[in-house]
């Protein structure tokens, strides 16, 4: 999750001293070779391969999914493990080539599951596979866990014939151990970094899946959101991600914070193919009651809903109120609503942002609250050395060395303190915050029969900084959609200061389908997506 009022106070300088710092002594000796390299790395043979294009060259015989997945095994030794070194991916699936080549046996039997068969895909690090590869969150606490049983998405990715790549990196404990923690690093995978910049923040938490998707790593990635853990690393990484409503998705064998926002999502290079992925992870589960709300609303083909003229007739609602005070972005988004208007739709000013972000001043503590019986549940059932917060928290003051050089764990502190799910506390501040949000934001959208509500996602990324932590600015679109569990989309807009913008759509709950097509009618017509240049610093 990525907090927007309780990690930091105060605006960010986009380029800031630290970057200034690591520029003034850059040569321009080394300019050629590393042009060379950086060609190399854009000349890839899948570059910006979708799964459609992937599925016709495994008919055409082009490639096996086996091939495939070797092409992307070694693209991310080059460009994750040497080269910019983006330390996107915690973690290679050690059977992955072997159920490649399992894909492959049925294809050639005349067997394909569908659009997901034989294609790699990278997942989060805090979502549970029952095979060879660790579930840790990130967390030395963590290390060594291996789960007795896939994720309920897990199991559906599977039956779907996807090749699981690998386990991405992310900020530990999906960004919920420290207020002044740094985006992407976590002390089991080090620090991710953003390819277009590399010592810029990738955002987080599905830090590793936003930057493995950018860079090509893979065709898709899973991420999981709390708030703004897919839809801030999607936007500052130049792709699309989707939050779904919370229920759309099950949650059952992913680590979590809050029972009331959480939820996976897939992140991609473009709509289509977060239409695809989306599909194949859907499915009551049993395991997780929220998902008996998706009974009657899911489908497991979105792509029916991309519709290059979806914008026709649509009523979308901005707020009235300018975001921040940065030129450059109030031109990307002026640029954005003037697209919107040409392909049909209508806009509409509406001032929601404050009264939403009054009555969220309580989210922070509902996610303590929730964290707590939530780690403490999934860790009395798991095959972790550590067993509750409390042990967690042990752990890291006796490897303080290793688990926290940077900064501290004072989040988890704050939610071990806290008593259980009936406390008054607790339900007052559930009320205010999700029943509140949701009772505001359905009243917005009624009352000026809007179909969606936009904006710009976020600014641009800011510096890796260790020492004090992410500084996001005053421009942050996550937290309505977060808090109401709504669906969010956000979509590739435009670059500023050579790094990616995202605009967002969200909507009601269950709007996915209007959402894909409105942020797919969006994407064909302005057509965003820019490739990263691994530049080193912000003023190379």
């Amino acid at each position: 999750m990525k907090r927007r009022d309780f990690i930091t106070k105060g605006t960010l300088a986009t380029a800031g001293l630290s970057t200034l710092l690591s520029t003034s002594c850059n040569s321009n000796k080394t300019a050629a070779p590393e042009k060379q390299a950086i060609d190399d790395l854009l000349a890839f043979v899948l570059n910006e391969e979708t799964i459609q294009g992937l599925q016709k060259k495994m008919a055409d015989g082009v490639y096996t999914a086996e091939q495939l997945t070797e092409l992307y095994l070694k693209r991310i030794d080059e460009i994750d493990k040497n080269g910019p070194r983006l330390t996107a991916v915690i973690e290679l699936n050690p059977d992955a080539v072997a159920i490649a080549r399992q894909m492959d046996g049925e294809r050639k039997a005349g067997r394909v599951r569908g659009p997901m068969h034989g294609i790699p895909v990278l997942i989060k690090d805090n979502i549970d596979t029952a095979d060879k590869m660790q579930t840790t969150a990130g967390s030395l606490a963590m290390e060594g866990h291996i789960a007795a049983k896939d994720a309920f998405i897990i199991q559906k990715l599977r039956a779907a014939g996807a090749v699981i790549l690998g386990k991405t990196n992310l900020s530990e404990w999906a960004n919920f151990r420290s207020t002044s923690s740094c985006s992407g690093w976590s002390s089991r995978g080090g620090q991710t970094k953003n390819p277009y910049i590399i010592d810029h923040n990738p955002c987080g938490s599905s830090s590793g899946s936003g930057v493995a998707v950018s860079a090509n790593l893979c065709v898709v990635a899973i991420g999981t959101e709390t708030d703004g853990s897919i839809t801030c690393p999607a936007a500052t990484n130049g792709v699309v991600g989707l939050k779904p409503t919370v229920g759309l998705l099950s949650r059952s064998g992913i680590i979590p914070i809050s029972h009331t926002q959480d939820t996976a999502g897939p992140m991609a290079r473009t709509v289509t193919d977060v239409a695809i992925l989306l599909g194949a992870l859907t499915g009551i589960d049993p395991d997780d009651s929220i998902t008996n709300e998706s009974n009657g609303h899911f489908h497991t083909d979105y792509t029916k809903f991309l519709d290059a003229n979806a914008l026709k007739g649509k009523r979308i609602g901005i707020e009235k109120k300018p975001q921040g005070d940065n030129q450059f972005m109030h031109a990307l988004l002026k640029k954005a609503i003037d697209l919107l208007k040409v392909q049909g739709a209508t806009i509409v000013e509406i001032d929601y942002l404050d009264k939403i972000h009054s009555l969220g001043e309580s989210e922070f503590k509902v996610m303590q609250y929730e964290f707590k019986a939530g780690l403490n549940k999934y860790l009395s059932k798991s095959n972790a050395k550590v067993k509750s917060l409390k042990e967690v928290i042990a752990f890291n003051k006796q490897n303080a060395d290793k688990a926290m050089p940077y900064f501290k764990q004072e989040t988890l502190e704050l939610s071990e303190e806290k008593g259980g799910l009936d406390s008054k506390e607790y339900k007052e501040a559930l009320e205010k915050t999700h029943v509140g949000v949701k009772e505001l934001l359905d009243e917005v959208m009624q009352k000026n029969k809007l179909d969606a509500i936009c904006g710009l996602t976020m600014g641009p990324a800011c510096s890796i900084d260790m020492i004090y932590g992410d500084r996001w600015g005053n421009v942050f679109l996550t937290m309505p959609a977060a808090v109401s569990g709504y669906p969010h989309i956000t979509v590739p807009c435009g670059m500023v200061y050579d790094l990616p913008i995202g605009l967002s759509f969200f909507g009601p709950a269950y709007s996915e389908s209007t959402l894909i097509g409105i942020g797919y009618a969006y994407e064909q017509a302005s057509k965003n997506r820019t490739v990263p240049q691994y530049k080193k610093s912000f003023l190379v």
